[in-house]
């Protein structure tokens, strides 16, 4: 059986494009030792296992318990840039995902007819397989990215049968205030919300409409499956005037006319203001 710690700690080094000796003149290790380290000749020590560990930014549990072959690219980018679940403390969460030929994350597409299976599927490699998939070169090739179309008018004035980007969230505790997100629930299936974070003080999302019709409401984050940021969206149609707003505008400016006009006819007499006959 491989063995994981030797697998890791190889990875991350040539991800980082350091040599044996880079990283064994940094750890003030021998590079023999080191070598066997990689090569399963030796076992690391408790100090070794530590200076590994913050040598490379990655927990220790990382290190012997996760196999990193397995994680996709921008799963291993987030786990460089410092969203280890060892280490913040979250749960980790597997992510089904596919690569095209040339081992580049795809871009899944989740149409309405997809959505009803996606509730149940999402975690399943072989259902996520059969998704359509594209790509987008001005994104990120770091990120994970997938496709969702949105129905309803919750999120008016973008339109009924947009097609909604999201960038996959590990981490829910970066989950910001005031921004739109992509949440997938068990109960509910595929959502599209402006999301206030509560998981820390109430083990809560509260999920916000752009419609003022709709009212808040919190989901408890256990109910919670997937996370994804919003990136852009997508549309066949022009976003509906709000002629609710310029109906409010339009109000506001012909009273400030009546009242330009009122102050014109207005002419100051011994103190008093008149009306002119």
């Amino acid at each position: 059986m491989r063995n994981i710690f030797s697998s890791n700690i190889k990875i991350l080094r040539k991800r980082r494009k350091r040599t044996q000796d880079d990283v064994a003149i940094a750890l003030k290790m021998k590079r023999s030792t080191l070598s066997g380290y990689e090569n399963e000749v030796a076992q690391p020590a408790i100090d070794a296992l530590v200076a590994l560990s913050k040598y490379y930014g990655v927990s220790i549990d990382t290190l012997v318990k996760v196999d990193l072959s397995k994680l996709s690219e921008s799963e291993l980018s987030q786990l460089e840039r410092g969203y280890d679940v060892f280490i913040n403390g979250s749960k980790l969460r597997v992510l089904a995902t596919t690569v095209d030929s040339t081992n580049n994350e795809n871009i899944e597409v989740v149409n309405h007819k997809a959505s009803a299976g996606y509730r149940t599927g999402f975690a399943d490699p072989e259902y996520i397989k059969v998704l359509p998939t594209f790509h987008m070169p001005f994104l990120s090739k770091e990120k994970k990215y997938r496709t969702f179309q949105i129905s309803g008018d919750s999120m008016h004035p973008i339109p009924d049968g947009s097609w909604v980007t999201g960038e996959f969230v590990q981490n829910w505790n970066m989950i910001r205030d005031n921004m739109p997100y992509i949440i997938l629930t068990i109960d509910d299936g595929i959502m599209f919300k402006v999301v206030h974070n509560d998981i820390k003080t109430r083990g809560m999302l509260k999920l916000i409409s752009l419609n003022p019709l709709y009212e808040p409401y919190d989901i408890d984050a256990k109910s919670i499956r997937e996370v994804w940021k919003f990136v852009h969206y997508i549309a066949n149609a022009m976003p509906e005037q709000n002629t609710r707003n310029d109906e409010l505008a339009m109000s506001v400016a012909s009273l400030k006319r009546d009242m330009d006009k009122l102050k014109r006819q207005m002419i100051p007499s011994q103190g008093k203001l008149l009306f002119e006959e």
